[in-house]
């Protein structure tokens, strides 16, 4: 069994560990007396030891031991909760982040001892009365007692041995004890809180291997690898070495609770077959009575109830959950789609052969709805939160609130909003640059908000929704918005603008000059911003999502950032049209009304034309001339208009004929065909056509 297969799950463990550590540190910061707060950081300070222990990266299980050591002074009410040491854990917090990166680029931890950190550790400890000795003298006396105890107790009426022993077992063992050596049962335990039961497992068959031989386990050893165990497996060793050592040797192992062992007699094995036949139902028994003595551990609770199901069932213990690697969901994902595209043939080929029955086209509107259903199913599979990528801003805004010496609140909500896996793992970095502006280039000092009459404390808020079949993300905050002017000035200074332009131009056109690349406002570099990176990363990234940023500002009062983003990238809804003899494809999710347009009611401003509709004035973009496709209709004739939306614009796209609606699977381009930006990638049609889809953003 190698250790190494535990990586992965080791990184993921160790990731959602230190989050729920950043988390609670920020809480502990705000109330320090809280002792729930503080017990879920030593918990978690704990899990992320014993884990680095397992998995042999030493300087990782140090600093997190020297950690849990303060928190356990903490909780015994030794050490008070300050600025320094909330300090110091956060420094600990990005050693330990730093490890985790290093062993997921390379599975070596790195050579950093970290040692200022750990000295810090210490010292806070010194620093008591009586000296940093009680954390440890603390921790380890039930550890030290659990044996001392158990032993002789053990010893007087020894663990309940069930031997289910194969006629050749019984031999060996026997002619073991003819030789001379000693044969023995042990019961170990591993503790509830464990997280890694079948490393725990594999380290005692080791510490046992060294000093005799394992005859049998129960479960098997494949079994055990499999972690198809509760808490609980036996061995029978052949050995030379005395039981005392072999117990000291097993639970010398980290997160063992107990090992009770017996020396075996022939009589042991030979009436072990009948002894195992009358003590089955206990034996049963006996695991579920220590679950439910110990299903308060915080770990495991959650895992307990139908843990102890499956076991009364006699089937194997297995998580509720699966972690499944995203390349797998895109094989998937794939598959769905060319069952979409063959329904979709179906579909265009019953539509044009009128002698069909009504029985094939009731089958077509079944496979509709299996492929519907299961495309709903595999999106809700690629579904996560987006608070696995927000959940880390508090932190990095607090550390900012601390650099740029301002004061500063993130409030966030929607947090449980979920989107793409894809679209997940790309929004971080976008978030991020917009809360360092806000908090940079937004929020005032304490001192400028105070002669502006506003709380010495800035606020910034990030919220997240569901709108139709998008996602929006507000970053907005209580600052100074954005002084257009200053932009402006920026602008003609850098050459970006002439004076005349800047003069014809609205507040909204001179505003969407910071998503240019390399522009800043900033009058000095720093490490927070001023080097023209953000913005532009920003708007790139977001586009490259199938999604749109805007921004509007109000001086003196503050500013809000909207990112919107799809649902789903990979399947659409999507109005089908015709422009000339081709078919195109308009996302519903941009489209507000369909609507008849007569070629007298257009209208002329600036030279270009215009709707109104209903109050609202609406420029006409004709796709045929964007897309430089041939027309069957004249200027004369009626047209029919699509409506779309972005942000708060909207526009009419002109198109020959509508289709119908249509699920489609969206196809990339490639990178050989990218200049075009109307059209964002293209469809395969029932018939086998190709239809490209049109981007209604890009149009605007």
């Amino acid at each position: 069994m190698d250790v190494s297969q535990y990586l992965e799950i080791f990184l993921d463990e160790s990731k959602e560990h230190l989050q729920n550590l950043n988390t609670q540190i920020l809480e502990l910061e705000k109330d320090s007396e809280n002792m729930d707060t503080i017990n879920e950081i030593f918990r978690a300070a704990h899990s992320l030891k014993g884990m680095a222990g397992t998995m042999g990266y030493k300087r990782m299980q140090n600093l997190t031991h020297d950690m849990e050591n303060v928190f356990s002074e903490v909780r015994n009410n030794n050490i008070k909760v300050n600025s320094e040491i909330i300090d110091v854990v956060f420094q600990c917090l990005d050693a330990l982040d730093e490890y985790i990166s290093n062993i997921q680029s390379s599975a070596d931890e790195g050579e950093n001892e970290n040692t200022a950190i750990i000295e810090r550790l210490n010292a806070i400890l010194n620093g008591k009365s009586g000296g940093g000795e009680a954390a440890p003298k603390e921790e380890a006396a039930p550890a030290e007692e659990a044996p001392k105890v158990e032993a002789p107790e053990a010893a007087a009426k020894a663990p309940a041995v069930n031997l289910k022993l194969a006629e050749e077992q019984v031999h060996v063992l026997s002619e073991a004890i003819k030789q001379g050596k000693k044969v023995y049962f042990f019961d170990v335990k591993v503790q509830d809180s464990c997280i890694l039961k079948a490393a725990r497992a594999f380290l005692v068959f080791k510490a046992v291997e060294e000093l005799g031989e394992i005859a049998v386990s129960d479960p098997s050893a494949q079994d055990i690898e499999d972690e198809r165990f509760e808490t609980n497996f036996t061995l029978i060793i052949i050995s030379d070495a005395e039981l005392d050592k072999i117990q000291t040797a097993i639970t010398s192992v980290s997160e063992i609770e107990k090992a009770d062992g017996k020396l075996l007699s022939e009589a042991d094995l030979t009436g072990g077959g009948a002894e195992a036949a009358e003590a089955e139902a206990p034996a049963e028994e006996a695991p579920k009575e220590t679950k439910s003595a110990t299903t308060t551990a915080p770990a495991p609770a959650k895992a307990a109830a139908p843990a102890k199901d499956e076991k009364k069932a006699g089937k194997p213990v297995v998580n509720r959950t699966v972690r499944v690697d995203i390349e797998k969901l895109d094989v998937l994902m794939n598959l769905v789609s060319e069952l979409i595209i063959a329904k979709n043939s179906l579909v265009s080929a019953a539509g044009q052969d009128h002698s069909q029955t009504s029985s094939f086209n009731e089958q077509i509107e079944y496979l509709e709805s299996v492929t519907t259903n299961l495309h709903e199913s595999v999106m809700k599979v690629r579904m996560v939160p987006i608070e696995s990528v927000v959940n880390k801003f508090p932190r990095m805004i607090r550390d900012l609130s601390k650099k740029l010496d301002k004061k500063m609140e993130l409030y966030m909500s929607g947090e449980e909003t979920e989107l793409d896996r894809t679209v997940v793992d790309e929004i971080g970095d976008p978030l991020m640059h917009l809360l360092r502006n806000s908090a940079d280039h937004g929020l005032e000092s304490a001192e400028v908000r105070k002669q502006r009459g506003k709380p010495e404390m800035g606020s910034i808020f990030l919220d997240a929704y569901q709108d139709g079949n998008n996602v929006v993300i507000e970053v907005r905050d209580d600052g100074n918005g954005i002084d257009v002017e200053a932009v402006k000035n920026k602008a003609i200074e850098r050459g970006t603008i002439s004076a005349e332009q800047a003069a014809t131009m609205s507040d909204k056109e001179i505003i969407d000059l910071l998503f240019l690349p390399s522009f800043s406002t900033a009058k000095q570099i720093t490490d927070v911003s001023g080097r023209g990176v953000g913005l532009d990363v920003v708007k790139s990234k977001i586009e490259s999502l199938s999604g749109e940023v805007e921004v509007k500002s109000k001086l003196g009062e503050g500013s809000t950032w909207t990112i919107r983003l799809p649902l789903t990238l990979a399947i659409i809804q999507a109005l089908m049209v015709c422009i000339g003899d081709e078919k195109y494809a308009i996302s519903l999710g941009s489209i507000q009304t369909i609507e008849d347009v007569k070629a007298s009611e257009i209208k002329y401003v600036q030279a270009k034309e215009v709707i109104n509709l209903r109050g609202a004035v609406i420029p006409l973009i004709r796709l045929s001339e964007v897309l430089d496709a041939p027309t069957n209709k004249t200027k004369d004739d009626d047209m029919v208009v699509v409506i779309v939306k972005k942000g708060d614009k909207l526009a009419g796209l002109v198109v020959d004929e509508l289709i119908g609606q249509q699920e489609i699977v969206i196809k990339s381009m490639g990178k050989y065909i990218n200049k075009c930006k109307v059209i964002s990638g293209a469809t395969i049609l029932g018939d086998g056509e190709v239809a490209l889809i049109v981007d209604a953003n890009a149009c605007f």
